[in-house]
């Protein structure tokens, strides 16, 4: 039996065809239009709405909450730093490389999901979340030394950018090309056997079990995916900077990224984006006039309780039923015309 994916599947072509639209535009028209300030930036909520996909991931195909998505960032621009300085490999060999070391730390992260779920999942996810945080601020990230923590004692090296993509507006694009990559391999799952498997466990266990459904191994490989899908984000967020700063990953912001994500829209394909942008681009813009960037974060609460209590398909659910409303605006016109 097969049960149908969070995500409705008839929606799921319009929607990524738009994704992918938007994507065409803004490789070819969005960068040369923007200032150092906004490139940057906008490199970074290209990174964070591949963050907020491995928390979507999660969460609408599994109904599980992981609260250490963002430590997962750490350790996959961790090992991406590290690779490139010490081995000098292309960019996107250490890329990959940054996604497969989170996946493995998110496949163990993972492992009490196969016997608990809800608050006692998100409590046990904050805690590795605060013990990646502790390992990171003990270590610090690479930065062109010798020794086994590429650890410099004189000036930090940054890391190489790839051939194609050396200035932030070309680099900017190349985030974006990564994200659609990421959004294309989480299609990929959720439209194939993964996605009908993870629908079946969400729904009942039980049933699932019954249906001769693999529930530890679809548990490990949406946990796993979703990890993969992090440390392409950190990598992503450290080729932008050239190097990370060990306090910026603190466990807290584990929980912004999970609340964000609620809020643009877990379900939806759009709802990354959104967060994304939440995330980076609405701080930077009340900096932009000068205003304290840290109220932003009460915005951030009043959204999360509006979208609890109001709006559970969060903004993009919002977005969507706003265009309905105009289509059959629209449409009633058609038929009361001429």
């Amino acid at each position: 039996m097969e049960v149908a994916s969070p995500i409705p599947t008839a929606r799921l072509p319009l929607g990524v065809a738009a994704l992918y639209a938007a994507a065409l535009v803004g490789l070819y028209l969005l960068p040369a239009a923007l200032s150092d300030y906004w490139l940057r930036t906008l490199i970074s909520v290209s990174a964070l709405t591949v963050a907020s996909l491995s928390v979507s991931l999660l969460f609408a195909q599994l109904g599980m909450v992981s609260l250490a998505q963002f430590g997962l960032l750490g350790v996959g621009g961790w090992f991406a730093l590290r690779i490139s300085h010490g081995l000098g490999v292309p960019f996107e060999l250490a890329l990959l490389t940054g996604g497969v070391a989170a996946a493995l730390v998110g496949l163990v992260i993972g492992l009490p999901a196969l016997r608990m779920r809800g608050l006692y999942l998100a409590i046990i996810t904050l805690m590795m979340a605060g013990a990646i945080q502790v390992l990171i601020s003990a270590f610090g990230f690479p930065d062109g030394g010798s020794g086994i923590l590429g650890k410099s004692t004189g000036t930090r090296v940054m890391m190489a950018r790839p051939f194609l993509a050396q200035n932030d507006e070309a680099y900017l694009r190349y985030a974006l090309v990564i994200a659609g990559l990421c959004y294309g391999l989480v299609l990929l799952h959720v439209r194939g056997r993964p996605g009908r498997a993870w629908a079946m466990i969400r729904r009942s266990e039980v049933c699932a079990f019954a249906g001769g459904v693999n529930i530890v191994a679809y548990k490990v490989w949406a946990f796993a995916l979703a990890g993969f899908l992090a440390g392409i984000a950190g990598g992503l967020l450290a080729g932008g900077v050239g190097q990370l700063d060990a306090s910026a990953f603190p466990a807290s912001q584990s929980i912004m990224l999970f609340a964000l994500t609620i809020v643009g829209g877990a379900y939806s394909w759009i709802g990354p984006i959104v967060a994304g942008l939440l995330l980076r681009a609405f701080p930077a813009l009340l900096n932009d006039f000068r205003v304290d960037g840290n109220i932003a974060t009460m915005v951030f609460g009043i959204g999360l309780l509006h979208a609890l209590i109001t709006a559970p398909h969060g903004v993009a659910g919002q977005l969507r039923d706003l265009v309905g409303t105009v289509r059959r605006l629209l449409g009633g016109k058609r038929k009361a015309g001429p």
